[in-house]
């Protein structure tokens, strides 16, 4: 009887993503893997999705930034990438997807799949990964996982899986609770089913360690002890620390040679140092200040670049220029248009969907995947500190032959059938073409619709007031498509400030009546600030800070107080969606207002004649 060789440490090895719509569970899932490995101690007090360590994604509730982590199960190295579920993030997906050679697709047993499974499952297929399906929340009263999972294999098959990887393996799961099963009448204790199934269907990981070190980059950190940090797999070969390596870069510069200073893998969630690493391992790496995603690591017996990360282009941009209200400087740091495209250009260098353009004093065009990827890079240079004005989102077209064209998306709705007249009203106006529309026994309905990326702008907020909240919109880039014709953003107008002085509540109280209130009583506004939303079309010029005019005549009920609605208070991602062009959002590290591009009224009044309006 012949012996059974032992696997090599590669062979132990797998690298695997976990890929799935957004709130269908895969940061849980992380969660409970990192539980079940043993990676917090006994009695350790862990708050949820512990993946999502940054500030804004915990308060979101999203995934933005993909992270990895490292667990052991049965002498396995699992190293487990969490990738973004919104497509605004998707460049996330396509730059980590290369990292890995399997990955997990989570699909909610009750909804089954939507907009983004389909994008990153086609992404996936692309690469010639073979995932292994897990149909989590399937421990919700209701749900019907066997119906979920065929409409997973005829998305399989529409996207044109290979008949390998359409005969995927499946399980079902809950990630709240902590258990996967093979069927779901078996026993529901752990996670051990799942294992074996990554174990059995994840490759190893491939490349020879015999052959010159390489590596590219596909994630960049800072560490303040060390500086620039840069992550990837590593795709031959084995390093040690103080190993002379060259860097290619990736816009075709000449090769630069440096010393490895460091070597970190992973424990869990910590970062462990390393003096050496060797091919299918996921590290970061350290010596070298000047890298960027899409270079190329290498040993100096074979320097080669690898071909660059294929990310997919900007659909929406935005002007983003310095503060120069009159309350500019009060809540942050003053910047200019230099400071900004400094700023920017760092972001370049880790946000791969990001794209940059210098307009000179007219400020800087930035360009990403939607307004939510934009709307995370604003809120992050405001808690920085930054005062700064941004534009409404506008979409960027092609030429092609002469014709103008736009990014068409795939509209998911899923509302209740009350409000199903309203919804449908909506997206006409918006220019939805609906697809599919199908009546569940729950007293909802789902609609698959076309629209304008365009007709998207402005109404992530109406919906959620049309549908009282209890509505579900998601949205992904289909492809650019013929102009679908003028689109409907507002149809009220703007109340807009007089002069710079503290509101009165005896101005608001009137106010009110013809109006919905953004600002509250003893607030500093300026002049050409958006103080509300006008009852009908037009804007209007008011006076929030009107006193009452002191009198010895006294009329019954003259004196009583005045009963004021609670302002509305609009989100940065509100503000950003109810602006018109000739607005702007003002995003500082204490506010958000709206204000008119043109501050004075007779200067906009000017503006509008020499335009012809």
């Amino acid at each position: 009887m012949s012996a059974v060789a032992t696997p090599t440490a590669t062979e132990r090895i797998r690298n695997l993503a976990i890929i799935a719509h957004i709130d269908h569970g895969k940061t849980t899932l992380i969660d409970a893997i990192l539980r079940e490995c043993g990676a917090f101690r006994q009695n350790q007090q862990v708050q949820e999705r512990i993946m999502d360590s940054n500030d804004q994604e915990r308060e979101r509730g999203i995934t933005i930034f993909a992270k990895s982590a490292t667990v052991w199960w049965e002498d396995y190295e699992i190293n487990i990438v969490d990738t973004p579920g919104h497509a605004d993030f998707s460049g996330e997906v396509e730059r980590t997807l290369g990292m890995v050679d399997g990955c997990l697709l989570l699909v909610d047993a009750g909804e089954g799949p939507m907009p983004q499974t389909r994008y990153v499952l086609k992404r996936a297929l692309a690469l010639g990964l073979r995932p292994i399906v897990v149909l989590n929340k399937a421990d919700r009263p209701n749900c019907n996982p066997d119906e979920s999972l065929n409409e997973v294999f005829d998305l399989f098959m529409e996207l044109g899986a290979t008949d390998e990887q359409a005969d995927f393996p499946h399980i079902y799961a809950s990630a709240l609770e902590g258990w996967a099963v093979r069927e779901m009448e078996d026993e529901k204790e752990g996670l051990r089913p799942l294992f074996e199934l990554i174990v059995a269907h994840v490759p190893v990981p491939t490349g020879e360690i015999e052959q010159p070190f390489q590596m590219q980059v596909t994630t960049l950190d800072w560490n303040e002890y060390v500086g620039r940090l840069f992550g990837g797999r590593v795709l031959r070969g084995e390093i040690r620390r103080g190993q002379t390596l060259f860097r290619v870069p990736v816009n075709g510069d000449e090769p630069r040679r440096f010393t490895l200073s460091k070597i970190w893998g992973h424990d869990g969630m910590k970062r462990v140092e390393r003096e050496k690493a060797s091919v299918g391992e996921i590290l970061f790496l350290a010596g070298v200040e000047e890298v960027e995603i899409g270079d190329t690591i290498c040993h100096p017996d074979q320097i080669e670049a690898l071909p660059p990360l294929q990310i997919d282009e900007p659909t929406v941009s935005m002007t983003f220029l310095p503060n120069n209200s009159p309350f500019a400087g009060k809540d942050g740091k003053a910047v200019t248009i230099k400071n900004i495209q400094e700023r920017l250009q760092k972001e370049l260098k880790t946000n791969v969907s990001l794209r940059v353009k210098d307009l000179g004093q007219d400020g800087v065009e930035v360009s990403g995947r939607g307004e939510l990827h934009l709307s995370v890079l604003i809120e992050t240079l405001r808690r920085e500190g930054w005062e700064l004005l941004v534009s409404r989102p506008r979409v960027i077209f092609h030429e092609d032959s002469g014709k103008r064209l736009e990014p068409i998306e795939v509209l998911s709705i899923d509302v209740p059938e009350d409000y199903l007249g309203a919804v449908m009203e909506r997206i006409a106006q918006r220019k939805a073409e609906i697809k599919d529309m199908a009546h569940g026994q729950d007293g909802r309905v789902r609609i698959e619709a076309l629209i304008p990326t365009r007709g998207l702008v402005g109404y992530r907020s109406e919906f959620l007031t049309d549908t009282r909240g209890m509505g579900i919109l998601a949205s992904r880039f289909l492809e650019y498509g013929d102009f679908r014709g003028e689109v409907v953003h507002r149809t009220k107008g703007s109340l807009v400030a007089m002069e710079t002085e503290k509101t009165t509540g005896y101005a608001l109280d009137n106010l009110q009546q013809r109006a919905v209130m953004f600002v509250g009583p003893g607030e500093d506004v300026y002049e050409g600030q958006v103080v509300g939303e006008n009852s009908r079309e037009g804007d209007m010029v008011v006076n929030p800070c009107k006193k009452k005019q002191l009198t010895n005549m006294r009329a019954s009920g003259s004196d009583d107080a005045a009963i004021l609605t609670p302002p509305r208070r609009l989100t940065l991602e509100q503000a950003i969606e109810w602006i018109t062009d000739d607005e702007m959002v003002e995003a500082t590290p204490e506010s958000i207002r709206i204000r008119k591009r043109i501050l004075k009224e007779s200067d906009r009044k000017r503006s509008k004649q020499i335009g012809g309006n």
